[in-house]
């Protein structure tokens, strides 16, 4: 690691990382070369091309800022630094101590924030998000959770100004859903980025309102978070996909139920299925059935890239593994803890209410300071 000595005062000396400047200094060429190719007139000529560009173009971007932006506070401090050694004039000396003080307090944040910005992020987390919730072991009780869990998602999406979708959905006898499937979307958040760390089982453990006893009964449903797969991150022609159309069992009146507008999808080479029954249209169903199975077969290739992750951290914040149990609600304590990170909180009402975005940001603390473990190694 490079380091840069600046002027001194009260026997203090200040180093400076200087390799992060010339990291991001040295990707200046390339962000240069993006923005010439982008405002280039035949830019959009080929549009898979296109919208690679845009997406490197959005990645460096962050990391251009911060890099002048740490530039210049260097150059700050250099000149305040210069002014409080040949400076005679008290005035000036306090206020260029003043301003000393200021940015050195501000340049470890600084020099995080760079070093995050340079670790090569999740691809995906730009993207928007689809997501599957099923009701697993307890029956009826984990449908009615799997419900609370949606809605949970539902409030959570509206405080952030996301728009959801329901693309398909299977209700549970007693209330909730064996399983719904639907997709979030922000025009300003990658929602991915924000949500995959949801991806695991969550447990409950209350008195359900199915039990007459009063006892306690732990339940469990899994929540699956995929990255929307973008029309150019899958090859998927329509001569691989079998379409098979049925009456609607949603709500919505007897127009649904008696036209054929439910779309099945089967794709011939992997067998995947998806399905979308909530639009009148069967246009739109046939659409929004498309984006899906697009999606997860770019997920089977995400997989791969998330377990590749994990097989080099110790402790992964975000496998992506449906299978893995990530948190309890404790509903007689009113308690929900991740133990991912061991955190808790004793205002489960709240949280069930959608206010999850403290937990989130804990799991993403975690997450970064694995990140900048991994990149010092």
């Amino acid at each position: 690691m490079k380091f840069v000595k600046f002027a001194s005062y009260n026997n203090i000396i200040f180093m400076a990382d200087t390799s992060l400047l010339e990291k991001v200094l040295s990707l200046q060429d390339k962000f240069q070369t993006l923005q010439d190719q982008l405002s280039s007139p035949d830019a959009m000529s080929d549009m898979k091309r296109f919208v690679q560009l845009n997406k490197d173009y959005k990645e460096l971007e962050p990391i251009i800022k911060a890099g002048l932006e740490y530039k210049k506070m260097m150059e700050n401090l250099a000149s305040a630094k210069e002014i409080l050694a040949t400076e005679k004039d008290e005035d000036l000396r306090d206020m260029a101590k003043e301003e000393i003080s200021g940015i050195e307090a501000g340049i470890p944040d600084m020099e995080q924030n760079i070093k995050l910005l340079l670790i090569p992020a999740d691809p995906d987390d730009s993207k928007n998000a689809m997501i599957e919730i099923r009701g697993g072991t307890g029956g009826d009780e984990a449908a009615i959770f799997a419900g609370d869990l949606f809605r949970m998602y539902q409030h959570f999406a509206e405080a952030r100004g996301w728009k959801l979708e329901v693309s398909d959905q299977a209700p549970g006898t007693s209330g909730g859903f064996k399983q719904i499937v639907f997709k979030l979307s922000s025009n300003t958040d990658g929602v991915y980025g924000i949500m995959k760390y949801e991806s695991g089982v969550h447990r409950v453990q209350r008195v359900p309102q199915t039990e007459t006893q009063g006892r306690i009964q732990t339940s469990a449903a899994s929540v699956a978070v995929f990255p929307e797969a973008g029309e150019f991150d899958v090859d998927l022609k329509w001569d691989d996909i079998r379409l098979d159309l049925f009456c609607s069992s949603g709500p919505g009146g007897q127009g649904v139920n008696t036209t054929y507008s439910a779309v099945r999808l089967t794709h011939i080479p992997s067998g995947l299925v998806v399905q979308c029954q909530e639009e009148r249209s069967q246009l739109k169903n046939k659409d929004r059935a498309f984006e899906e199975l697009r999606t997860r077969l770019y997920n089977l290739e995400h997989q791969k890239y998330l377990d590749g992750i994990a097989a080099k951290r110790k402790t992964m914040v975000s496998t992506g593994d449906r299978s893995a149990k990530i948190r309890t609600y404790n509903y007689p304590q009113g308690r929900v803890t991740d133990h991912r990170i061991n955190w808790s909180m004793y205002n489960l009402p709240v949280f069930m209410d959608g206010d999850i975005w403290e937990c989130i940001e804990q799991l993403q603390i975690a997450e970064n300071a694995e990140r900048l473990k991994e990149a010092g190694e």
